[in-house]
Protein backbone atom coordinates (compact mmCIF):
# COMPACT_ATOMS: atom_id res chain seq x y z
CA UNK A 1 0.00 0.00 0.00
CA UNK A 2 1.90 3.01 -1.29
CA UNK A 3 0.12 5.54 0.90
CA UNK A 4 1.18 3.94 4.16
CA UNK A 5 4.70 3.32 2.88
CA UNK A 6 4.85 6.98 1.98
CA UNK A 7 3.88 7.93 5.54
CA UNK A 8 7.09 6.42 6.88
CA UNK A 9 9.05 8.70 4.58
CA UNK A 10 7.27 11.81 5.84
CA UNK A 11 9.68 12.49 8.70
CA UNK A 12 12.58 12.02 6.28
CA UNK A 13 11.22 14.37 3.60
CA UNK A 14 10.18 16.91 6.22
CA UNK A 15 13.74 17.12 7.49
CA UNK A 16 15.12 17.20 3.95
CA UNK A 17 13.02 20.31 3.30
CA UNK A 18 14.92 22.08 6.06
CA UNK A 19 18.35 23.65 6.20
CA UNK A 20 21.10 21.06 6.43
CA UNK A 21 19.96 18.76 3.64
CA UNK A 22 23.31 17.05 3.10
CA UNK A 23 23.75 16.14 6.75
CA UNK A 24 20.20 14.85 6.99
CA UNK A 25 20.58 12.87 3.79
CA UNK A 26 23.71 11.22 5.18
CA UNK A 27 21.82 10.43 8.38
CA UNK A 28 18.72 8.90 6.79
CA UNK A 29 19.97 7.49 3.52
CA UNK A 30 23.16 5.85 4.71
CA UNK A 31 24.47 2.93 2.70
CA UNK A 32 23.46 -0.52 3.89
CA UNK A 33 26.93 -1.01 5.39
CA UNK A 34 26.54 2.13 7.52
CA UNK A 35 23.15 1.19 8.95
CA UNK A 36 22.88 -0.14 12.49
CA UNK A 37 21.04 -3.41 12.97
CA UNK A 38 19.01 -4.59 15.94
CA UNK A 39 19.72 -8.04 17.38
CA UNK A 40 16.54 -9.23 15.62
CA UNK A 41 17.71 -8.21 12.13
CA UNK A 42 18.26 -11.77 10.85
CA UNK A 43 14.97 -12.83 12.46
CA UNK A 44 13.14 -10.08 10.56
CA UNK A 45 14.72 -11.07 7.25
CA UNK A 46 13.95 -14.76 7.85
CA UNK A 47 10.28 -13.85 8.39
CA UNK A 48 10.02 -11.83 5.19
CA UNK A 49 10.72 -8.42 6.68
CA UNK A 50 11.22 -5.69 4.07
CA UNK A 51 14.12 -3.72 5.54
CA UNK A 52 14.43 0.03 4.96
CA UNK A 53 16.76 2.76 6.31
CA UNK A 54 15.19 4.63 9.22
CA UNK A 55 17.05 7.04 11.53
CA UNK A 56 20.36 5.30 10.82
CA UNK A 57 18.96 1.79 11.36
CA UNK A 58 17.86 -0.98 9.02
CA UNK A 59 14.28 -1.61 10.15
CA UNK A 60 11.33 -3.69 8.86
CA UNK A 61 8.64 -1.56 7.25
CA UNK A 62 6.39 -4.61 6.73
CA UNK A 63 6.48 -8.40 6.49
CA UNK A 64 4.72 -10.80 4.13
CA UNK A 65 1.26 -9.40 4.88
CA UNK A 66 0.18 -5.97 3.70
CA UNK A 67 0.37 -2.89 5.92
CA UNK A 68 -3.44 -2.76 5.76
CA UNK A 69 -3.81 -6.36 7.04
CA UNK A 70 -1.08 -5.92 9.63
CA UNK A 71 -2.74 -2.80 11.05
CA UNK A 72 -6.13 -4.50 11.35
CA UNK A 73 -4.60 -7.65 12.89
CA UNK A 74 -2.92 -5.59 15.61
CA UNK A 75 -6.31 -4.17 16.64
CA UNK A 76 -8.13 -7.51 16.37
CA UNK A 77 -5.40 -9.82 17.77
CA UNK A 78 -1.96 -8.35 18.34
CA UNK A 79 1.29 -7.09 16.88
CA UNK A 80 4.90 -7.51 17.99
CA UNK A 81 7.18 -4.60 17.06
CA UNK A 82 10.96 -4.41 17.29
CA UNK A 83 11.59 -0.83 18.48
CA UNK A 84 15.15 -1.40 19.62
CA UNK A 85 16.28 1.57 17.53
CA UNK A 86 14.77 3.80 20.23
CA UNK A 87 17.03 4.94 23.06
CA UNK A 88 16.35 3.90 26.64
CA UNK A 89 18.24 5.56 29.46
CA UNK A 90 18.22 5.85 33.23
CA UNK A 91 18.88 8.88 35.40
CA UNK A 92 20.00 8.06 38.93
CA UNK A 93 20.84 10.06 42.03
CA UNK A 94 18.93 11.89 44.76
CA UNK A 95 18.56 14.97 42.53
CA UNK A 96 17.54 13.14 39.33
CA UNK A 97 13.91 14.31 39.63
CA UNK A 98 14.75 17.98 40.14
CA UNK A 99 17.27 17.77 37.30
CA UNK A 100 14.79 16.28 34.83
CA UNK A 101 12.13 18.82 35.78
CA UNK A 102 14.38 21.57 34.41
CA UNK A 103 14.13 19.94 30.97
CA UNK A 104 10.55 18.57 30.70
CA UNK A 105 6.99 19.80 31.31
CA UNK A 106 5.86 16.87 33.47
CA UNK A 107 5.34 16.92 37.22
CA UNK A 108 7.97 14.23 37.74
CA UNK A 109 8.05 14.77 41.50
CA UNK A 110 4.31 14.10 41.64
CA UNK A 111 4.60 10.67 39.99
CA UNK A 112 4.23 7.72 42.32
CA UNK A 113 7.10 5.20 42.13
CA UNK A 114 6.36 2.69 39.37
CA UNK A 115 4.28 5.12 37.29
CA UNK A 116 5.04 7.19 34.22
CA UNK A 117 3.71 9.70 31.72
CA UNK A 118 4.24 11.15 28.27
CA UNK A 119 6.25 14.36 28.42
CA UNK A 120 8.05 16.83 26.17
CA UNK A 121 11.61 18.12 26.29
CA UNK A 122 11.36 21.84 25.55
CA UNK A 123 13.80 24.48 24.35
CA UNK A 124 14.21 28.07 25.54
CA UNK A 125 11.48 29.23 23.11
CA UNK A 126 8.96 26.67 24.37
CA UNK A 127 9.33 24.45 21.29
CA UNK A 128 9.54 20.65 21.43
CA UNK A 129 13.00 19.07 21.28
CA UNK A 130 11.43 15.60 21.56
CA UNK A 131 8.59 13.75 23.22
CA UNK A 132 9.35 10.91 25.61
CA UNK A 133 7.70 8.43 27.94
CA UNK A 134 9.28 8.82 31.38
CA UNK A 135 8.86 6.55 34.40
CA UNK A 136 9.74 7.16 38.02
CA UNK A 137 11.12 3.75 38.98
CA UNK A 138 12.05 5.06 42.45
CA UNK A 139 12.57 8.54 43.86
CA UNK A 140 16.23 8.35 42.80
CA UNK A 141 15.79 6.46 39.48
CA UNK A 142 14.04 7.72 36.33
CA UNK A 143 13.75 5.52 33.22
CA UNK A 144 12.94 7.15 29.90
CA UNK A 145 12.83 6.33 26.21
CA UNK A 146 13.59 8.89 23.48
CA UNK A 147 13.06 8.72 19.72
CA UNK A 148 15.71 7.15 17.51
CA UNK A 149 15.86 10.11 15.14
CA UNK A 150 16.38 12.48 18.08
CA UNK A 151 18.88 10.36 20.02
CA UNK A 152 22.02 12.40 19.27
CA UNK A 153 20.50 15.82 19.92
CA UNK A 154 18.57 14.59 22.99
CA UNK A 155 21.64 13.04 24.60
CA UNK A 156 23.75 16.12 23.83
CA UNK A 157 21.03 18.35 25.33
CA UNK A 158 20.72 16.25 28.49
CA UNK A 159 24.50 15.96 28.89
CA UNK A 160 25.06 19.72 28.50
CA UNK A 161 22.54 20.52 31.22
CA UNK A 162 23.72 17.64 33.43
CA UNK A 163 27.28 18.99 33.44
CA UNK A 164 26.07 22.41 34.58
CA UNK A 165 23.76 20.84 37.18
CA UNK A 166 26.53 18.65 38.62
CA UNK A 167 28.96 21.58 38.65
CA UNK A 168 26.59 23.25 41.12
CA UNK A 169 26.63 20.18 43.35
CA UNK A 170 23.64 18.28 41.94
CA UNK A 171 23.63 14.51 42.42
CA UNK A 172 22.63 12.92 39.11
CA UNK A 173 24.23 10.42 36.72
CA UNK A 174 23.00 8.53 33.70
CA UNK A 175 23.27 5.18 31.96
CA UNK A 176 22.30 4.64 28.31
CA UNK A 177 20.81 1.17 27.94
CA UNK A 178 22.60 0.11 24.75
CA UNK A 179 22.89 -3.38 26.30
CA UNK A 180 19.11 -3.81 26.10
CA UNK A 181 16.60 -4.24 23.24
CA UNK A 182 13.05 -2.91 23.18
CA UNK A 183 9.98 -4.85 22.03
CA UNK A 184 6.43 -3.50 21.87
CA UNK A 185 3.60 -6.01 22.22
CA UNK A 186 0.27 -4.40 21.35
CA UNK A 187 -3.35 -5.44 20.94
CA UNK A 188 -6.07 -7.36 22.80
CA UNK A 189 -3.95 -10.53 23.04
CA UNK A 190 -0.92 -8.70 24.47
CA UNK A 191 -1.73 -9.33 28.13
CA UNK A 192 -2.97 -12.94 27.88
CA UNK A 193 0.01 -13.94 25.73
CA UNK A 194 2.60 -12.21 27.92
CA UNK A 195 1.00 -13.67 31.05
CA UNK A 196 2.14 -17.12 29.84
CA UNK A 197 5.75 -15.93 30.14
CA UNK A 198 5.78 -14.41 33.64
CA UNK A 199 4.68 -15.39 37.13
CA UNK A 200 3.76 -11.81 38.03
CA UNK A 201 0.06 -10.92 37.78
CA UNK A 202 -0.24 -8.52 34.83
CA UNK A 203 -3.87 -7.74 35.67
CA UNK A 204 -2.52 -5.58 38.51
CA UNK A 205 -0.34 -3.49 36.16
CA UNK A 206 -2.35 -0.63 34.66
CA UNK A 207 -1.74 1.78 31.78
CA UNK A 208 1.31 3.94 32.43
CA UNK A 209 2.68 1.69 35.17
CA UNK A 210 6.15 0.12 35.27
CA UNK A 211 7.65 -2.98 36.85
CA UNK A 212 10.99 -4.80 36.80
CA UNK A 213 10.19 -8.50 36.55
CA UNK A 214 11.20 -11.86 35.10
CA UNK A 215 9.79 -12.56 31.63
CA UNK A 216 10.75 -15.78 29.87
CA UNK A 217 13.75 -16.14 32.18
CA UNK A 218 15.15 -12.61 31.66
CA UNK A 219 15.02 -9.52 33.89
CA UNK A 220 12.90 -7.02 31.97
CA UNK A 221 11.68 -3.45 32.38
CA UNK A 222 7.96 -3.66 31.61
CA UNK A 223 5.82 -0.59 30.93
CA UNK A 224 2.11 -0.88 30.14
CA UNK A 225 2.09 1.60 27.29
CA UNK A 226 2.46 1.78 23.52
CA UNK A 227 2.03 3.82 20.36
CA UNK A 228 -1.08 2.23 18.87
CA UNK A 229 -4.01 3.19 21.11
CA UNK A 230 -4.38 -0.48 22.06
CA UNK A 231 -3.63 -2.13 25.38
CA UNK A 232 -0.08 -3.39 25.40
CA UNK A 233 3.44 -3.29 26.72
CA UNK A 234 6.91 -2.03 25.94
CA UNK A 235 9.46 -4.59 27.10
CA UNK A 236 13.09 -3.62 27.67
CA UNK A 237 14.95 -6.93 27.60
CA UNK A 238 18.70 -7.75 27.75
CA UNK A 239 19.76 -8.02 24.11
CA UNK A 240 21.04 -11.58 24.54
CA UNK A 241 17.48 -12.62 25.53
CA UNK A 242 15.54 -10.59 22.94
CA UNK A 243 15.36 -13.25 20.20
CA UNK A 244 14.14 -15.97 22.58
CA UNK A 245 11.50 -13.60 23.96
CA UNK A 246 10.25 -12.63 20.49
CA UNK A 247 9.99 -16.30 19.51
CA UNK A 248 8.19 -17.19 22.75
CA UNK A 249 5.61 -14.41 22.30
CA UNK A 250 4.79 -15.50 18.76
CA UNK A 251 4.63 -19.17 19.80
CA UNK A 252 2.34 -18.56 22.79
CA UNK A 253 -0.07 -16.56 20.59
CA UNK A 254 -0.50 -19.56 18.27
CA UNK A 255 0.07 -17.36 15.23
CA UNK A 256 -2.44 -14.67 16.13
CA UNK A 257 0.15 -12.10 17.21
CA UNK A 258 2.23 -11.22 14.14
CA UNK A 259 5.52 -9.47 13.62
CA UNK A 260 4.50 -5.95 12.64
CA UNK A 261 6.60 -3.29 10.91
CA UNK A 262 6.99 0.46 10.96
CA UNK A 263 4.41 0.98 8.20
CA UNK A 264 1.56 -0.41 10.31
CA UNK A 265 3.00 1.30 13.40
CA UNK A 266 2.55 4.64 11.62
CA UNK A 267 -1.03 3.84 10.54
CA UNK A 268 -1.90 2.70 14.07
CA UNK A 269 -0.52 5.81 15.78
CA UNK A 270 -2.28 8.10 13.28
CA UNK A 271 -5.61 6.33 13.93
CA UNK A 272 -4.93 6.84 17.65
CA UNK A 273 -4.28 10.56 17.09
CA UNK A 274 -0.70 10.33 18.39
CA UNK A 275 2.07 12.71 17.31
CA UNK A 276 5.08 11.65 15.28
CA UNK A 277 8.05 13.84 16.17
CA UNK A 278 9.42 15.48 13.03
CA UNK A 279 5.95 15.62 11.49
CA UNK A 280 3.40 16.70 14.07
CA UNK A 281 5.85 18.14 16.61
CA UNK A 282 9.03 20.09 15.95
CA UNK A 283 11.41 22.57 17.51
CA UNK A 284 9.08 25.49 16.69
CA UNK A 285 5.87 23.83 17.95
CA UNK A 286 4.97 24.09 21.63
CA UNK A 287 3.21 21.38 23.67
CA UNK A 288 0.19 23.73 23.98
CA UNK A 289 -0.08 24.13 20.21
CA UNK A 290 0.37 20.36 19.81
CA UNK A 291 -2.64 19.64 22.02
CA UNK A 292 -0.52 18.26 24.87
CA UNK A 293 -1.62 20.75 27.52
CA UNK A 294 -2.76 17.79 29.64
CA UNK A 295 0.89 16.68 29.91
CA UNK A 296 1.89 19.90 31.70
CA UNK A 297 1.56 19.11 35.39
CA UNK A 298 -0.66 21.39 37.50
CA UNK A 299 2.26 22.31 39.75
CA UNK A 300 4.42 23.05 36.70
CA UNK A 301 1.75 25.44 35.37
CA UNK A 302 1.93 27.34 38.65
CA UNK A 303 5.69 27.25 39.17
CA UNK A 304 7.24 26.93 35.69
CA UNK A 305 10.91 26.11 36.13
CA UNK A 306 11.42 24.33 32.78
CA UNK A 307 12.99 25.62 29.57
CA UNK A 308 10.58 27.86 27.65
CA UNK A 309 8.17 28.06 30.57
CA UNK A 310 7.50 31.78 30.03
CA UNK A 311 6.27 31.17 26.47
CA UNK A 312 4.26 28.07 27.36
CA UNK A 313 2.59 29.59 30.44
CA UNK A 314 1.64 32.65 28.37
CA UNK A 315 0.04 30.38 25.77
CA UNK A 316 -1.88 28.61 28.53
CA UNK A 317 -3.20 31.97 29.76
CA UNK A 318 -3.92 33.63 26.42
CA UNK A 319 -4.41 30.64 24.11
CA UNK A 320 -2.07 29.56 21.27
CA UNK A 321 -2.27 31.09 17.79
CA UNK A 322 -2.40 27.66 16.12
CA UNK A 323 -3.70 24.26 17.23
CA UNK A 324 -3.25 20.65 16.18
CA UNK A 325 -6.50 19.09 14.95
CA UNK A 326 -7.73 15.95 13.22
CA UNK A 327 -9.37 15.82 9.78
CA UNK A 328 -11.38 13.43 7.67
CA UNK A 329 -11.52 14.21 3.96
CA UNK A 330 -12.65 13.17 0.50
CA UNK A 331 -10.46 12.45 -2.52
CA UNK A 332 -6.87 11.19 -2.28
CA UNK A 333 -5.43 10.96 1.25
CA UNK A 334 -3.85 14.24 2.44
CA UNK A 335 -0.11 14.22 2.95
CA UNK A 336 2.40 16.13 5.03
CA UNK A 337 2.57 19.76 3.83
CA UNK A 338 -0.86 19.63 2.14
CA UNK A 339 -2.32 23.14 2.43
CA UNK A 340 -5.49 23.65 4.46
CA UNK A 341 -7.87 26.40 3.30
CA UNK A 342 -11.15 27.81 4.54
CA UNK A 343 -14.18 27.57 2.28
CA UNK A 344 -13.25 30.91 0.67
CA UNK A 345 -9.81 29.64 -0.34
CA UNK A 346 -7.77 31.43 2.35
CA UNK A 347 -4.80 29.55 3.80
CA UNK A 348 -5.52 28.53 7.40
CA UNK A 349 -2.92 25.84 8.03
CA UNK A 350 -1.05 22.72 6.93
CA UNK A 351 -1.41 18.94 7.22
CA UNK A 352 1.44 17.26 9.12
CA UNK A 353 0.42 13.56 8.84
CA UNK A 354 -2.20 11.84 6.74
CA UNK A 355 -3.19 8.63 5.06
CA UNK A 356 -5.91 6.08 4.45
CA UNK A 357 -7.08 4.43 7.67
CA UNK A 358 -6.95 0.63 7.33
CA UNK A 359 -9.47 0.21 10.17
CA UNK A 360 -11.93 3.00 9.32
CA UNK A 361 -11.57 2.65 5.55
CA UNK A 362 -11.44 6.41 5.01
CA UNK A 363 -8.94 9.27 4.86
CA UNK A 364 -7.66 10.64 8.15
CA UNK A 365 -5.09 13.33 8.85
CA UNK A 366 -3.84 15.78 11.43
CA UNK A 367 -2.40 19.23 11.05
CA UNK A 368 -2.29 22.76 12.41
CA UNK A 369 -4.91 25.47 11.85
CA UNK A 370 -5.41 28.98 13.15
CA UNK A 371 -7.11 29.14 16.54
CA UNK A 372 -10.83 29.73 16.18
CA UNK A 373 -10.98 27.35 13.23
CA UNK A 374 -10.12 24.29 15.33
CA UNK A 375 -13.61 23.26 16.51
CA UNK A 376 -14.89 19.81 15.50
CA UNK A 377 -17.23 20.09 12.54
CA UNK A 378 -15.44 23.08 10.97
CA UNK A 379 -15.40 22.63 7.19
CA UNK A 380 -12.22 23.15 5.20
CA UNK A 381 -10.57 22.47 1.86
CA UNK A 382 -7.41 20.35 1.72
CA UNK A 383 -5.13 20.67 -1.30
CA UNK A 384 -3.72 17.42 -2.69
CA UNK A 385 -1.54 17.76 -5.79
CA UNK A 386 -2.97 21.22 -6.44
CA UNK A 387 -6.65 20.23 -6.25
CA UNK A 388 -8.96 21.13 -3.35
CA UNK A 389 -10.96 18.40 -1.62
CA UNK A 390 -13.55 18.66 1.15
CA UNK A 391 -12.30 18.16 4.70
CA UNK A 392 -13.82 18.52 8.14
CA UNK A 393 -12.17 18.99 11.53
CA UNK A 394 -12.70 15.75 13.46
CA UNK A 395 -12.08 14.85 17.09
CA UNK A 396 -9.15 12.56 17.83
CA UNK A 397 -8.49 9.73 18.43
CA UNK A 398 -10.09 8.54 15.21
CA UNK A 399 -10.16 4.97 16.60
CA UNK A 400 -11.17 4.71 20.27
CA UNK A 401 -8.28 3.86 22.59
CA UNK A 402 -8.39 0.68 24.68
CA UNK A 403 -5.86 1.42 27.42
CA UNK A 404 -6.06 -0.89 30.44
CA UNK A 405 -7.16 1.28 33.35
CA UNK A 406 -8.79 0.57 36.72
CA UNK A 407 -12.55 0.21 36.31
Amino acid sequence: MRGSLWQLGQSITRRLSQADKKAVARRYFASEADLKKTVLYDFHVAHGGKMVPFAGWSMPIQYKDSIMDSTVNCRENGGLFDVSHMCGLSLKGKDSVSFLEKLVIADVAGLAPGTGTLTVFTNEKGGAIDDSVITKVKDDHIYLVVNAGCRDKDLAHIEEHMKAFKAKGGDVSWHIHDERSLLALQGPLAAPVLQHLTKDDLSKLYFGEFQILDINGATCFLTRTGYTGEDGFEISVPSENALDLAKAILEKSEGKVRLTGLGARDSLRLEAGLCLYGNDMEQHISPVEAGLTWAIGKRRRAEGGFLGAEVILRQLAEGPSIRRVGFTSTGPPPRSHSEIQDEKGNNIGEITSGGFSPCLKKNIAMGYVKSGLHKAGTKAKILVRGKAYDGVVTKMPFVATKYYKPS
